[in-house]
């Protein structure tokens, strides 16, 4: 399952609600992004390049973990230059699923989950209190969307839609993608009496 939210704050950017931090590298792996978003971009989008030239000379997808691994000696040869990338590499191939964490310093991390980003601490703390061992789809992708959720409404850095996917044999499909701000309501749900006053008080304001 992977999920981020799609607001940037630094650079051409800022302010941003819309950017789209889940890469589509190809039909069986998606990237994150964290960090700078132009330098995300174009690693991920060399990244599809490269995956998609072994494929054509192997007749066979690159793996996961080939892919990763493609990521960080890329990242590691310009470490020290200013590069901003933290980002996640999810994806399926012959040995079934797997899950990477990959920074701009070329370190790589193989593991069950990762939350990466100004939000990442407030995500974890939903995300480690809610995750099991053999979640189904739909609690898995709750829990994900949730975890998005908390990590946008207490970082100022995090916001705008909280976009779900999930990663099968078959492939990734785009589950949802949630405005925030009516998730506040969802997972904070205001009574009727309650909101009509807080209503009227800003009017009176």
């Amino acid at each position: 399952m992977v999920a981020a939210d799609s607001r940037a704050s630094m650079g051409g950017y800022i302010s941003s609600q819309s950017v789209k931090k889940i890469i589509e590298i190809n039909p069986y792996m998606l990237g994150t992004m964290a960090g700078g978003a132009a330098d995300c971009q174009f690693w991920h989008r060399n990244l599809g390049i490269k995956c998609r030239l072994h494929e054509l000379e192997n007749k066979r997808r690159i793996s996961v973990s080939g892919a990763s691994k493609l990521l960080a000696n890329m990242l590691y040869s310009y470490r020290g230059m200013g590069l901003s990338v933290g980002t996640m590499i999810a994806g399926w191939d012959e040995t079934g699923p797997g899950l990477y964490y990959v920074d701009n310093q070329g370190g790589r991390l193989k593991g069950d989950r990762f939350s990466v980003g100004s939000g990442s601490p407030y995500a974890y703390g939903v995300l480690d209190s809610g995750y099991k061992y053999d979640m189904s789809v739909e609690e898995a992708s709750e829990l994900a969307r949730r975890s998005i959720y908390h990590a946008t409404f207490r970082d100022g850095a995090s916001g705008g839609v909280a976009s779900v996917y999930h990663v099968g044999p078959e492939g990734w499909t785009k589950l949802s993608g949630d405005d925030v701000g009516e998730l506040h309501y969802h997972y904070y749900p205001v009574a009727p009496a309650i909101a009509e006053q807080v209503m009227e008080e800003a009017t009176a304001e």
